[in-house]
């Protein structure tokens, strides 16, 4: 088989029903929410899995709290007109079921006997104090796969604990190891870690599938969002647990500075446009040579500067003379002129120039549009992978709030139009 080329790639770019999907054999009965769960489930929405998105029709706040939260498109607000919640539930379907009555937890019986994995990401213990515990699910499909997200866990002193990304951020560790030097912690503006617990939700979830698929067995997945995020300090424990150095002590830490590996000149620095920087990494004496080519400063010619130990050894000054020499220039000029001559560099991207004005992003397919029915057709996150036989495809937006109820209630589960319609005048969906 000969692979496609690039520009002939992308998810967006396979006709949904056109072949088969990796995950079309899988039903998820999804009561994730958010970014922490809801982003795991997108992904496998796009290679092709049916996930059914469950929320609570009856109080206010009950139904995912990002569903009218920003981006938007325009001046209009809702609960259907959130961009987060568009994003992070592509290819969705949507029910509702009010998981307060008796009625709508049959209801969810009913789905849960249909699904090959149910997922979510409540505090531990509110799936149980449901009557939904691991056991109680087991009870209905013998081997289902169940995938809790939480915060802490369901296991130590913290599993009671509730969180939100930035405290999650906190709690593990990532905030207080990101700022300038000698300055206060300034940590993460966005809950970055909810994208890291989605993303190894994902890979906990296709491991018990795998699983499943050989032995007949499913299984509990627990997962922490906090335990992912400490996995992610792991220069810093250490040289903490190893060197008894701590993370805070004079120049540390410099966010716009990498000691890992030892390299020099190795970190972010200005450039001649407000708040506009580059990224440079010398990796060896070659990398340096090249480096103080294009320079051409008269400081490149230190004696002690054509080996990494004398680099190092100076660094300081370097960071300095490197930072004076950027300033006078644009990033993407400092970035196309060490690239060309081989140097890793890169003007530090906003996230507008990926989106807007970047043809490799447009290459991969990185941000198909997306077609919703209230907010419009929008561009979304694509998936950064491609299959070349059973790619992933994002075409449908986010489900309005119960939108398929009557296809999944009636036409997976069997409910006759008479009790379709009396579970719907009793308030149960």
């Amino acid at each position: 088989m000969t692979p496609t080329s690039r520009s002939n790639r992308g998810g967006r770019r396979r006709e949904a029903g056109a072949g088969p999907t990796a995950l079309g054999h899988l039903t998820i009965c999804d009561l994730s929410g958010q970014l922490a769960g809801a982003g795991a489930t997108r992904y496998l929405a796009a290679f092709g899995a049916r996930v059914i998105r469950v929320e609570d029709p009856v109080r206010q706040g009950r139904w995912d709290i990002i569903r009218g939260v920003m981006p938007h498109v325009d001046e209009r607000r809702g609960i259907e007109l959130g961009g987060g919640f568009n994003n992070h539930n592509v290819e969705k379907l949507g029910v509702t079921i009010n998981l307060r009555s008796e009625r709508g937890k049959d209801l969810l019986r009913r789905l849960v006997e249909v699904s090959d994995v149910v997922t979510e990401n409540f505090a531990a213990g509110v799936m149980a104090r449901m009557g939904f515990s691991y056991e109680d699910l087991r009870s209905i499909r013998e081997d289902i796969i169940y995938v809790s997200n939480s915060g802490f866990g369901h296991s130590g002193p913290y599993s009671t604990y509730k969180t939100f990304g930035p405290v999650v951020q906190a709690a593990c560790g990532l905030t207080f190891g990101v700022g300038a030097p000698d300055a206060a912690p300034a940590g993460w503006g966005f809950s970055y870690m909810d994208h890291m617990g989605a993303n190894l939700m994902v890979v906990a979830l296709l491991a018990a599938v795998a699983h499943r698929n050989r032995t007949g067995e499913g299984q509990w997945v627990d997962m922490s969002c906090t335990e992912a995020g400490l996995g992610l300090t792991g220069p810093d424990l250490l040289d903490y647990t190893v060197n008894d150095r701590p993370l805070r002590r004079p120049g540390r830490p410099d966010s716009n500075h990498s000691d890992q590996p030892p390299m020099a000149p190795h970190g972010i620095y200005p450039t001649c446009e407000e708040d506009r920087w580059v990224a440079i990494a010398c990796r060896d004496d070659r990398d340096w040579a090249a480096f103080a080519g294009v320079c051409g400063e008269p400081w490149v010619a230190e004696p002690g500067y054509t080996t990494v130990a004398g680099r190092l050894a100076g660094e300081a000054d370097i960071d300095r003379y490197v930072a004076g020499w950027t300033s006078g220039r644009s990033r993407r000029a400092v970035a196309g002129a060490l690239s060309a001559a081989g140097v890793p560099a890169a003007a530090v991207a906003l996230p507008e120039d990926r989106i807007d004005h970047d043809a490799d992003s447009d290459a991969w397919g990185l941000y198909p549009l997306a077609h919703h029915p209230e907010i419009g057709s929008v561009r979304v996150d694509g998936v950064p992978a491609h299959l070349s036989e059973t790619d992933w495809h994002i075409e449908r937006g986010a489900p309005l709030l119960g939108q398929h109820n009557r296809e999944v209630f009636c036409e997976l589960i069997g409910l006759g139009e008479d009790e379709f319609s009396a579970l719907a005048r009793e308030g149960v969906f």
